[in-house]
């Protein structure tokens, strides 16, 4: 459609045909309302001069046009509604937006800080060197445990008895079993680290079969926790350390098998200890009337051991076993061996999951006995 170029409020005039009456084309009814401008940025409306918006008279059919300016006429709600749509969904997607986001943050977060510092699993547990993430598990008892543990190795005119032990002081006490130390003349203790001490014989106990031995010149060592072997469960983890076959700081781990197992051991060290196989022999035990991995001889006394199946070899003798929480809770003291039952070498003798420990409450009930240098 092209656009009309004349001025505003111009129209032309028509020629009239016969009577000059009538014009053709006709006129309108009235003259369109023109905007009238009243200044810069504002438009106003004209008034009607009538009821039918004109006044008549005229040569050109219209008449005069007559009226106050009016205000410009406002929008139709419809328009307002449309407009208002847009705005109230951006605003809706702005929310959701603002929802999404912060649950994604969040999801984000939790998985940011799992890997944070503060209480994470790699903070250590109060009172030991195990992580939280060690916590409870095989690795970390052996972690925390394994420097306090020795090898023994005892000489005597007949040769060598190796065996294991457990310091329980800073200054060098080592518990072990009596019959790794019986009847002998020296002893030589290595540590974990490797470092070795000669160590003098305090206190002795054959009826219980526990020891206690001191290191000459330590101090600053790192002690074991004595735990409460009373309240043990058939069932429950252990972890066993030692130097079985003089493989110094061997671990294993079972469970408590049994508890009260009644256990005979010999008292004297003519009975069998260990010598056979280079010092690496088990040490004869009687349990049910019947006779273990040799002859346990006249003089034998008898105790109430913990059972387990945490695999003990020649050499574990006088070593731990070791609750989950890493405290001892027995001193590792005899072991079935299958090879060695019927009095042939026991060089290659081995465990078959039967393991006998002295509960700690018997150790700890002898501990004042023992440091007083009382034999017996």
């Amino acid at each position: 459609m092209t656009e009309s170029q004349r001025p505003s409020g111009e129209y032309p005039m028509h020629p009239s045909y016969g009577n000059g009456d009538a014009a053709y084309p006709p006129p309108p009814s009235y003259r369109p309302t023109q905007p009238v401008a009243a200044g810069p940025g504002t438009t106003v409306w004209p008034g009607s001069g009538g009821a039918d918006g004109h006044s008549g008279g005229g040569d050109d059919g219209y008449g005069d046009f007559h009226g106050l300016p009016q205000p410009a006429p406002q929008p139709p709600a419809r328009g307002r509604r449309r407009v208002g749509r847009p705005v109230a969904l951006l605003t809706a997607v702005a929310v959701a937006a603002a929802v999404v986001g912060g649950a994604t943050a969040t999801v984000i977060g939790q998985f940011t800080d799992s890997g944070s510092s503060g209480s994470g699993s790699s903070s250590a547990v109060s009172g030991t060197t195990v992580s939280q993430s060690s916590a409870g598990t095989v690795a970390g008892v052996a972690q925390a445990v394994s420097p306090t543990i020795v090898e023994i190795v005892a000489s005597s005119n007949a040769g060598q008895s190796t065996g294991s032990g457990v310091i329980i002081t800073s200054d060098g006490e080592i518990v072990t079993n009596n019959h790794v130390i019986a009847g002998t003349g020296a002893i030589k203790v290595t540590l974990s680290t490797g470092r070795t001490y000669t160590a003098k014989v305090v206190g002795t106990d054959a009826d219980k079969d526990l020891a206690l031995i001191k290191l000459e010149g330590a101090r600053g060592l790192k002690t074991a926790t004595l735990g409460d072997s009373s309240s043990l469960k058939v069932g429950d983890q252990v972890v066993a350390i030692g130097s079985p076959e003089g493989l110094t700081g061997t671990v294993t781990s079972g469970i408590v098998s049994a508890l009260d197992r009644d256990v005979t051991v010999a008292k004297d060290s003519d009975s069998g200890q260990g010598q056979q196989g280079g010092g690496r022999g088990v040490w004869p035990f009687e349990f049910g009337g019947q006779q273990f991995n040799g002859d346990t001889g006249n003089s034998t006394t008898t105790y109430k051991a913990i059972q387990t199946d945490a695999s003990l070899n020649p050499g574990n003798s006088g070593g731990a076993l070791i609750n989950m929480n890493g405290e001892i809770i027995g001193i590792n003291s005899a072991m079935y061996s299958a090879s060695s039952s019927d009095g042939s070498n026991s060089a290659g003798a081995g465990s078959v999951g039967l393991g006998f420990a002295i509960p700690v409450n018997t150790l700890k009930a002898d501990l004042d006995t023992l440091r007083s240098g009382n034999s017996s």
